[in-house]
């Protein structure tokens, strides 16, 4: 039996005197992209187009030995993904399987195999789990969808054990008095802290945040102090969304926020901002605090913070957009009656 043809795809083109630029291989040909090396964004948009006008689904049914896995990624990432909350994320994932299953077919797909792929991608067990975890769906996807007969199974590496790095009332103010000192260009770093440790809102919500009612993000009522996490007619995911009342404190920066802002809540130069990683980690450098402090810090800070308070775990879970059995699993020994009753047995 032939090889299939290899789906589209990125490479990076270094020619000599000339700067690497990103093209699309496809079928022995090479269409350029317009985007050099430090533009990868630009080259994928690219990709995307290029696949919009050129995709077609397989027609029948294959049997596993018949089809390349990355032509399953192809089509779940073609079909599915744009119809989910965070096909960036399907994408990144789609990317990083690419490299290693290319020329692979989805008989190839067994526990030696999966087990190479984490070591050999030099990344954390939870990131390449996450990544075998999207194969794994996009298998499902083309059995359920009827381009294949049946799905292997992806033998996935042990769950590791979740990190929950929270933010010293200290920590906390040294983070917040760095960002405070840098210049005036980045004075959005302390909105998007404050919002973190008063709400426990998610990292990228906060970003989406806008000041009226819109489809692409969250909003902040100003009248009647509530924060909406979620856009309008947004889809159900397991990631809870939930609004929450926004703390009076809390409430008076985002009126001071407000006047010297245009659409979001979170912007640099008049611009809606996309990523924090170099205001970020410049703040964090400056308040001397460990790699491991993330933007998700915020979050873990603010579930801990409250209930160190005596907050109930079922009101915490409501505020910050969490099952209660996470809370309770996850920083439930933070509370000032864990697990009391067994102790004043004693």
């Amino acid at each position: 039996m032939p090889p299939q043809p290899k789906p589209p795809r990125l490479w990076l083109r270094k020619r000599k005197g000339r700067e690497p630029a990103w093209i699309i291989r496809h079928r022995g040909k090479q269409i350029p992209t317009g985007a050099n090396e430090g533009d990868r964004e630009q080259a994928e948009r690219a990709l995307e187009d290029f696949l919009a006008h050129n995709y077609k689904a397989p027609a029948g049914r294959n049997y596993p030995h018949q089809i390349d896995v990355t032509r399953i990624l192809e089509i779940y990432g073609q079909e599915h993904a744009p119809h989910t909350a965070a096909p960036d994320r399907i994408g990144y994932a789609i990317d990083a399987l690419t490299r290693f299953w290319d020329g692979k077919t989805a008989s190839d797909i067994r526990g030696n195999t999966c087990r190479q792929y984490v070591e050999k991608r030099e990344v954390s067990v939870g990131t390449a789990r996450r990544e075998l975890e999207c194969l794994q769906a996009a298998l499902r996807y083309c059995e359920r969808e009827g381009y294949l007969i049946n799905a292997p199974r992806v033998t996935l590496p042990p769950k590791p054990k979740g990190r929950v790095r929270w933010l010293t009332r200290k920590e906390a103010a040294r983070l917040l008095l760095a960002s405070w000192r840098d210049d005036y260009s980045k004075r959005h770093l302390p909105t998007f802290i404050l919002i973190g440790l008063y709400t426990g809102t998610r990292h990228k919500a906060i970003l989406d945040l806008q000041w009226h009612p819109n489809t692409t993000g969250g909003w902040v009522d100003m009248e009647r102090g509530l924060l909406f996490r979620s856009a309008q007619e947004a889809r159900e995911t397991n990631k809870r969304q939930t609004p929450c009342p926004i703390p009076p404190r809390l409430l008076s920066h985002l009126r001071r926020v407000r006047a010297r802002t245009d659409s979001h809540v979170i912007e640099w130069w008049g611009k809606p901002t996309k990523k924090l990683r170099r205001s970020w980690h410049t703040a964090r450098e400056e308040a001397g605090l460990e790699p491991d402090v993330t933007p998700h810090a915020l979050r873990h800070t603010c579930v801990t913070w409250l209930l160190q308070k005596g907050v109930s775990m079922w009101e915490v879970a409501g505020y910050v957009g969490m099952s209660e059995l996470m809370v309770r699993r996850t920083y439930g020994h933070h509370a000032p009656d864990f697990l009391s009753g067994a102790r004043d047995a004693f």
